[in-house]
Formats: C-alpha cells, sequence, structure tokens
C-alpha cells in the first residue's frame, strides 16, 4: 500500500478503494431490503413469519427466564448509575447462567440459543441496566466469540470458544484517530519467527478495560510471503506490553468499562490470525451484519418500558381537571412511543428470525433496523421526557430522595444517545445502506462513469446499462400495489402493504433519476442518500409491523408470555403505519425540494471562518480561564479533576 497510507495519510479515492474492498461483493442469498430499493416488493421473503423450532423456543424461553429472575433478585441498577461501575457479582452470576456464551454452541460450552432468543435476553438485560446490556453484547455482537465462530478454524474455535463461554472479550478496531476510516489504521502487527508483533493505541474499546480476550485489527505490513494489509487477530489481554491506560467516562451507560488500550511488542502467535492477512475488515462487516441487531433489541426495550411510563403517568397526572393522557398535545405523544414501540420489537424480531432460519442476506435488514431504531427510541425517549416534564429532567436518585418513585427518564435519554453512534454512525448508515442500495445500478452502469475506463470500456458499459435498463424500468410502471384486492389475507393492514408497494417502486424511479441526473456525483449527494435510505426504512419497518401483527392476531405471536394480542395488534400496527406514511411522504418530498446545497456553501463559509463573530460574547469552558486557581488540590480530588475540564 502507499507510504502514506502507512503513516495514517491517505487520499479519499485510497479510502474509499479500501472500504469498497472490504464490502461483501456477492449476494449469494436473497434479500428483502435489496429488492425494496429495487421497486421490488419481495413479501415473501419475509411473510409467513419465520419462526424458531419448538426445541429452539423450548431453550430460549427456559433460559429467559432465569434470566429473568436473576435481573429482577440480582441487579441494582441505581447503584451501577451511582458507581459507574457493574458489580464483579453480577458478571459472577451471568457468566453462571450461562450469559456470556449465549449464542456460542453447545459443544463449544455455550447455550446455542439464536439470535432471536440472544436479543430477548439483551431486552431483559437492558430493561434492567442499559450498561449491562452493553457488556454482554460488546462481548459476543461483535467480540472474540462472533469472528471466531464465523471465520476461525476447527482449531480456533476449540481453543476459543469455551474461554469465550466463560470470560469477557472485546472488539478493537478505533484508533484515536482512525473511526470510520479504517484506511487509516495506524496499529502494526509485523511478522517475525512465528509471531506477529502488535504495536500501536486503540480508543472507545467497551469491554476493552476488564476483557480477558480481544480481537484487535491491525496492518500488516506487505512482505516477501506477507500478502498484508488489516488484518483481524485474537489477543490475550495477560499477553506482555499491553497497557490499559485510561477508563473513559461518558454522558450514559456510566457502569460500561471502555478505555485506552496501548499495545507494545506484543507477540501474537501466527495461530491467532483470523481468516487470511488482509481480510480484518471484510470479517469486521460480516461479523456486524448481525451484530448491529444488539442495538435495534435494546431500543425495542426502552420502547416497551418508555409505553409503560408514559401510560401510567398520563393516566395519574391530572392537568386542567382531566388525566394529561386525554389531551390532545400528549395524546400523540403517546400513540407515537407505543407505536414505535412496536414496530422496533416487529423489526428486530423478524430480522433476528431472518438470521436465524439463513434463507436470505439480511445485511441490508440488519442495518436498518439498527439505523432506524436508534433514531426512533431516541425520539420516544424525548417524547417521554416531555411527558414527564420536570419529573422527566430530574434524576431518579433525586425524586426518590423526596419521596417520589424514582423513574429514570432522563438517564434513559442519556443512555440511549449513544445508540445513534455504536456500530455505525447514523451518517455512516446511511452511506453504507445507499451503497448496497444502488450496487445494482453500479453493477450495470458504473462502468459509464469509471474515470478509468477508457472508450472501449464505457461503450461496452453503455449497452450493459441499457440492457439491464430496458429490462428494469418496465417493471417500476405497475404493480400490486395499485389493485384493490392485493394482500387481502392482511384485511385493514392489505392497504398499508399496498402503500409500500407503490413507494418501493416510486423509490426506485426517484433513485434512477437521481443516478441519471448525477451520475458519479450521486455519491456526494448524501442528503438525498440519506432520505432514499430513511424512506426504504420506514418501508421495512412497515413491512414487518404488518407481517407481525398478521401473526399476532392470529394466535401466532411470538411474545414472550405466550399471550396472543389479537385484534389489538392489528389496531396498533394501522396506528404505526399511519404514522410511518406521513413520514415517507415528508421524505420524498424532501428528495428534490430541501436547502442541502445551500447548507454546504454556508458550512463551507463557517469553516473558512466567515461567521466567528457569531462566536463572541460566550466563555469557552474546555479553556482554563482565571477561575481555576493554581493552587493545592482541595478536600476532593475528584472536584478538582472534575473543575479542571469543566
Amino acid at each position: 500500500m502507499h507510504a502514506d497510507t502507512e503513516r495514517g495519510h491517505v487520499d479519499e479515492r485510497t479510502a474509499r478503494k479500501v472500504a469498497e474492498e472490504a464490502r461483501e461483493t456477492e449476494w449469494r442469498l436473497p434479500s428483502f431490503g435489496k429488492q425494496l430499493f429495487l421497486g421490488d416488493f419481495r413479501l415473501d421473503l419475509v411473510h409467513p413469519h419465520p419462526r424458531p423450532s419448538d426445541e429452539a423456543r423450548r431453550r430460549g424461553e427456559e433460559f429467559l427466564a432465569r434470566l429473568t429472575e436473576f435481573c429482577a433478585s440480582k441487579i441494582d441498577p441505581v447503584a451501577i448509575e451511582r458507581e459507574s461501575r457493574i458489580p464483579d457479582e453480577v458478571v459472577t452470576g451471568l457468566r453462571d447462567l450461562g450469559a456470556l456464551g449465549m449464542k456460542i454452541p453447545e459443544r463449544h460450552g455455550g447455550l446455542g440459543l439464536g439470535q432471536l432468543h440472544y436479543g430477548r435476553a439483551l431486552m431483559v438485560v437492558g430493561s434492567v441496566s442499559p450498561a449491562l446490556a452493553a457488556l454482554l453484547s460488546a462481548h459476543q455482537s461483535i467480540g472474540v466469540p462472533q469472528p471466531v465462530k464465523l471465520f476461525g478454524t476447527p482449531e480456533q474455535q476449540d481453543e476459543w470458544l469455551p474461554r469465550c463461554a466463560r470470560e469477557v472479550s472485546a472488539f478493537l478496531l478505533t484508533e484515536p484517530d482512525v473511526g470510520s476510516d479504517p484506511a487509516r489504521l495506524r496499529a502494526t502487527a509485523v511478522p517475525d519467527g512465528d509471531d506477529y508483533v502488535l504495536n500501536g493505541v486503540k480508543l472507545w474499546t467497551t469491554n476493552g478495560v476488564v476483557a480477558d480476550l480481544v480481537v484487535v485489527m491491525a496492518r500488516v505490513p506487505k512482505s516477501d510471503g506477507h500478502r498484508g494489509g488489516i488484518s483481524a487477530f485474537i489477543v490475550d489481554m495477560a499477553t506482555p506490553g499491553i497497557t490499559v491506560e485510561n477508563r473513559n467516562a461518558f454522558m450514559g451507560l456510566r457502569g460500561i468499562e471502555n478505555g485506552v488500550t496501548r499495545f507494545h511488542d506484543v507477540r501474537v502467535p501466527k495461530a491467532n490470525l483470523i481468516g487470511k492477512e488482509g481480510a480484518g475488515l471484510k470479517i469486521a462487516l460480516t461479523t456486524l451484519n448481525t451484530g448491529r441487531l444488539s442495538l435495534p433489541a435494546v431500543c425495542a426495550a426502552a420502547g416497551k418500558w418508555a409505553t409503560r411510563i408514559a401510560r401510567e403517568w398520563s393516566r395519574e397526572r391530572v392537568q386542567w381537571g382531566r388525566p394529561v393522557g386525554e389531551h390532545e398535545a400528549v395524546s400523540r405523544k403517546i400513540a407515537f412511543i407505543a407505536a414505535t414501540a412496536y414496530a422496533m420489537e416487529a423489526m428486530h424480531d423478524l430480522s433476528a428470525q431472518l438470521a436465524d432460519a439463513g434463507r436470505g442476506d439480511i445485511r441490508i435488514e440488519a442495518a436498518l433496523a439498527k439505523l432506524w431504531s436508534s433514531e426512533m427510541a431516541y425520539r420516544a425517549a424525548d417524547e417521554l421526557v416531555q411527558i414527564r416534564g420536570g419529573r422527566g429532567y430530574e434524576t431518579a436518585e433525586s425524586l426518590a430522595a423526596r419521596g417520589e418513585r424514582g423513574v429514570p427518564v432522563e438517564q434513559l435519554v442519556r443512555d440511549l444517545r449513544i445508540n445513534r453512534i455504536f456500530e455505525g454512525s447514523t451518517e455512516i448508515m446511511h452511506l453504507l445502506i445507499a451503497r448496497e442500495a444502488v450496487d445494482a445500478h453500479l453493477a450495470a452502469a458504473g462502468g459509464v462513469i469509471d474515470p478509468d475506463a477508457s472508450a472501449g470500456q464505457k461503450a461496452r458499459a453503455a449497452a450493459k446499462a441499457g440492457g439491464f435498463y430496458a429490462r428494469w424500468l418496465p417493471t417500476l410502471v405497475t404493480g400490486a400495489g395499485q389493485r384493490p384486492n392485493s394482500y387481502a389475507e392482511f384485511g385493514p393492514l392489505a392497504r398499508h402493504l399496498r402503500y409500500v408497494e407503490r413507494a418501493s417502486r416510486k423509490l426506485a424511479r426517484s433513485v434512477f433519476y437521481a443516478a441519471g441526473r448525477w451520475q458519479g456525483r450521486l455519491e456526494y449527494k448524501q442528503g438525498f442518500l440519506g432520505r432514499m435510505v430513511d424512506i426504504g426504512a420506514e418501508l421495512f419497518a412497515m413491512s414487518a409491523v404488518c407481517v407481525r401483527a398478521h401473526a399476532d392476531a392470529n394466535g401466532e405471536g411470538l411474545g414472550t408470555d405466550g399471550a396472543a394480542p389479537g385484534a389489538s395488534a392489528v389496531k396498533l400496527a394501522d396506528a404505526f403505519c399511519r404514522q410511518s406514511r406521513v413520514r415517507v411522504e415528508e421524505l420524498f418530498e424532501g428528495l428534490w425540494r430541501n436547502t442541502d446545497a445551500l447548507d454546504v456553501k454556508l458550512a463551507r463559509a463557517v469553516l473558512d471562518g466567515e461567521f466567528t463573530w457569531i462566536e463572541q460574547g460566550v466563555l469557552d469552558p474546555s479553556i482554563p480561564g482565571p477561575w481555576i486557581a493554581p493552587s493545592e488540590p482541595g478536600p476532593s480530588e475528584k472536584d478538582d479533576v472534575h473543575r479542571n475540564i469543566g
């Protein structure tokens, strides 16, 4: 690779090339999400709703019962929040329950649960302590177990998976100067005899402070006999040369063990390389295809809890002679929270069971579920704060101290905020999903806009594109959504599925028009791409809700208590789809009527310093000022640290 890459400096083209090479380029299995963006509403890929086997369901529900009892009786969420630490006995108790090995096969000492019941377990744990759910998720969704299970050799699986069922692990990719741009990765793993010598610094290592095992992404230099590139290594944290330099603190998830980890001449056996050299990013991205589903699970738990608190408080609190929930301004918020909670659970469960069934490629579905749920859960939490008023802003500990019920609504907002950043920020998720959504267009017409293509290559690409669009465009003219009796088995929800089908074709036509209008510049139209993805996310949510409500109404639901909500599920699904359709229409309008170009120009002017005058008249608490006296440490070292960082 270019020398600048080794030093951490790369141009945009190199960075994009690295990211593109890490993508899974083949679609070996059908994808509901992929077809949705192509205007092909493949309801048959998600309906009938996939279900776990009776045996899988029995084992999963038995574990959930034990886990629920443990969480209710052995975990003090107030103490975790107050002390910013998960007690050792809690982690030990979870290990003894088998919670560290939920997805690890039974032959390797785990419980062998599927993605569905793993997600349900995260819902239970996350409802008590989101920090604890983050610990379990970082360990099993992206830590050592998942990549070893997917890409490890039989020998590696036999060696490491039994340990992962008993010990905590972590995933180390991010560096102080490297976030979503892995081309600038600086950590190195230099071959030396039977080992690699690892050097580098990793930031925001969730679980890294307490982990026994970690997966580390590091760059292997190209040399004779070594293809080089970013590679994945299993590292035992007991190895000499590893230092945890800092335990980071955050606005939420105050119990997580997240820090800065330094590797100095750490010797890692070559047998610890997962997959091949240079395959590290592909391993990471593939692991995240299902790993991202942990976040929708936690978001669904938050939505369920928010619905309960909104219901209870809005019935109890009386203003102007009526419960506040009966006032339209509050009713709208309650309806949004309840409908969104149902949709988040439906999206998670559908995606999880598609993963378990193995009958489709869920990379887009999992990404959409993560993106949509993280945004909507945070919005629901914000509405819950508004419903609770001052009590929503006050801490649970303060409420309890003056004799009221300690409802941690403000904590919910703080804890949920990171989900819009974890495992791919909203902005990165927009770009990642958009790249997959336009994959068919790039495959068909990418050569036309390729700056490196010769005239002959462009001509052949144009002919290929002409053939593709000649076959594809006619399919976008009409479809089942225009036939009044389509999807009749869904009863009153059929109208929403017809809408999804029509909107899917409209979205595909919009993408085609945008590709023709902007061609190679489309990748820079991030406002358009973001709205395009958000439309697809809403359409997927509506599809998941309708399919789930149909199952619930027919006594085939997947509720943990086995209860069938019947007609009320259809009522809630109908309300959600009506809300979602309003958002979709606004997004379609925004595709072509927006201030994106103006905003880009204005932002450039801000960066150039044209508006520094607007920044005047305030103090910057991040810069030490004369109010910080250079005196001896005061009575509380913690207070001094707080003052000095503002």
